[in-house]
């Protein structure tokens, strides 16, 4: 297979959500990949997911991914259905709640990668305004992108993605993101540089630890704004380590890049000055 058609469906919104379809074509440049995306915008109910998830259809892809808050829900687990009613091999992309939805997943054959530090934002109305939601977002995706999240996300759909151009059933990643295994996709060479990186993505773990008891657990205004403000200062915190972790590795010369050639082929280098191979 010369192209293959990619489809994703956006359900609601996480952290991984705004930028899922660009990490594979970060140039605008790939001739084996074809893209469509549908949304529902903010809401993920059955209603939506079915709409969105019967569009994507009409594009006829050879892999669907699905991104969404806890995929457990039923909107997420509609598109699930559909996918697998059709026969089409299916990624889900889900924040830490979204694991409890592993086992129809993988009773439907499909796959998965969650992403742990993918945390729930403070969604109480005294304090989360559009300005607060687009700033907690961006301070997600800098720890997502600087700490080797998207790394393994973009990897593992590139290997889907290879198998299918070969014309084989392809394996479909299940994967848990945790510290670890974003750090290890950034090979830092700095060992402060990979600390940084590792307390980071922590932290933005706990980020819904607390988000949860204030937007969930706690009924009393005056005592869950203070959580919720402070979840919101965590992820802050977290973004500035990862930026720093990334400022490290910039100062030996040492920062992974992976970009794709036009084949989808995966190169890399670390010296800002090499030749990508």
């Amino acid at each position: 297979m010369d192209v293959v058609k990619i489809g994703f469906v956006k359900l609601g919104n996480i952290g991984s959500a705004p930028l899922l379809e660009l990490l594979l074509d970060e140039r605008a440049d790939r001739n084996d990949i074809d893209v469509r995306v549908v949304s529902s915008g903010a809401k993920l109910n059955p209603e939506q997911a079915e709409e969105a998830a019967k569009k994507i259809l009409d594009f006829e892809p050879n892999l669907v991914i699905t991104v969404s808050p806890n995929a457990a829900l039923p909107g997420p687990g509609k598109v699930r259905e559909i996918m697998a009613d059709a026969g089409i091999p299916l990624i889900v992309v889900s924040d830490a709640p979204g694991k409890k939805s592993k086992e129809d997943v993988e009773a439907k054959n499909q796959g998965y990668i969650i992403v742990n530090a993918d945390s729930m934002i403070g969604a109480r109305r005294e304090f989360l305004d559009p300005t607060e939601m687009a700033l907690f977002n961006a301070d997600v995706i800098r720890v997502l992108a600087a700490t080797g999240a998207f790394s393994v996300i973009y990897q593992e759909i590139d290997s889907v993605i290879e198998q299918i151009k070969k014309g084989e059933k392809p394996e479909l990643p299940r994967v848990v993101i945790n510290k670890e295994t974003a750090v290890d996709a950034m090979n830092f060479r700095n060992p402060y540089a990979q600390a940084k990186a590792l307390a980071a993505y922590e932290i933005a773990c706990k980020v819904a630890d607390l988000n949860v008891e204030g937007c969930f657990k706690i009924q009393e205004a005056e005592k869950y704004i203070p959580i919720i403000a402070g979840a919101h200062e965590m992820m802050r915190v977290a973004a500035k380590l990862a930026d720093e972790a990334r400022e490290l590795e910039k100062t030996g010369d040492t920062v992974l890049r992976q970009p794709h050639k036009k084949s989808g082929e995966i190169v890399k280098k670390t010296a800002l000055a090499e030749k990508p191979a």
